[in-house]
């Protein structure tokens, strides 16, 4: 699931994820729903912080790619405190994530090519947990939006590229199929996250922000403002984690394995680790749909059983593919250099596309 948008990774395997739990009726502890959540809003700002660096680069923009890079890497490091890897995760589990959160951040190591205090100032945010350093990052964060701003929406050239590029009317953008920023950018307040709630997302505090013009700069002003409120979300989950410790993961170990410690000392447990891991889970019959509210828009998972140990279908409903579908539509009449910047402004990924 990783590898279909490869910029927003966890949000992939959340659908995929809800949609096997719906089928075999899992209950999720509501810590490891709060962890989906705060890391869903993570890879939003990953996914934002991309498209922004690569939208400012099509149209001409060079500095605002290295400023939204630079702030990715951080991102980075949470992903990889929490699963090992930078990118493809695989750390939401059917019934939960693969495990809690690190009670210490992994720290840049000395080399010859740094000094003593280059060093410190490195580690300086890596002295506590996983959860200080998501804190410091969000406390930091609003700053670098407002440097993002300054450096585009009243800037002149970017507004000549974007204001009235790829108009559309709210009523075309629901024919079209839109959904996410493209839809919100024309007017309509269609979030999945207020609309139709998962996980924990009917406590969190955010608002959703929508366009008024449906072209490329309103679009871009939805988005900006989604990482602002992201950040928030990030932070109600901050305050709420550090309160409520728990388990991470279903205790069912018809889909969930028992802890090393516990396979290695009852028989029991070594039999379900062993069954699990030499057939998978066994999903009762039935079929399901799960979507979330993806970075792009509506992610949806269609998947029917058997009763087997492997789907008996699987359909992925990718939102990028239908703003794609639009772009003929939204190019009459424009310049070829247009193209550009509505191409950017659909943010899409090939991975999720072509599948």
């Amino acid at each position: 699931m990783d590898r279909l948008d490869y910029v927003s990774m966890m949000c992939n395997e959340h659908a995929y994820c809800l949609a096997i739990e719906r089928l075999a009726g899992v209950e999720v502890p509501i810590r490891a729903q709060y962890i989906r959540v705060m890391f869903d809003e993570i890879t939003r700002i990953l996914n934002h912080l991309l498209w922004l660096g690569c939208h400012a680069l099509d149209v001409g923009g060079m500095t605002v790619f290295l400023y939204a890079f630079r702030e990715r890497e951080d991102l980075f490091d949470m992903y990889e405190a929490v699963s090992g890897a930078r990118m493809h995760a695989a750390y939401y589990r059917p019934g939960g994530v693969y495990r809690d959160l690190p009670d210490r951040m992994p720290q840049y190591r000395a080399q010859h090519t740094r000094n003593a205090r280059t060093l410190a100032q490195m580690n300086e945010n890596r002295q506590g947990s996983l959860l200080d350093f998501i804190e410091d990052f969000a406390r930091r964060f609003p700053g670098y939006v407002d440097d993002y701003e300054t450096l585009l929406t009243d800037n002149r050239i970017w507004k000549q590229r974007t204001v009235g590029i790829g108009v559309v009317s709210p009523e075309r953008a629901m024919a079209l199929g839109f959904t996410g920023a493209m839809l919100r950018g024309s007017g309509v307040p269609w979030d999945l996250r207020k609309k139709q709630p998962y996980e924990v997302y009917d406590r969190m505090d955010f608002d959703i922000p929508v366009g008024v013009n449906g072209d490329c700069y309103d679009r871009y002003l939805v988005r900006m403002e989604e990482m602002r409120q992201s950040n928030r979300i990030i932070r109600q989950c901050i305050d709420w984690l550090r309160a409520n410790p728990g388990p991470v993961i279903t205790a069912s170990h018809k889909v969930a394995p028992p802890s090393r410690e516990a396979m290695k000392t009852n028989m029991e447990e070594l039999i379900h680790h062993f069954k699990l891991f030499t057939e998978g889970i066994h999903v009762p019959p039935g079929e399901a749909y799960a979507a979330i509210e993806h970075p792009k828009g509506e992610f949806g998972v269609y998947a029917i059983s058997d009763g087997a140990n492997k789907p008996y279908r699987i359909k992925l409903r990718a939102p990028d593919f239908a703003h794609l579908a639009a772009l003929d539509e939204m190019s009459r009449g424009h310049m070829i250099a247009d193209v550009v910047a509505i191409i950017g402004t659909q943010d899409i990924v090939f991975g999720s596309i072509d599948r």
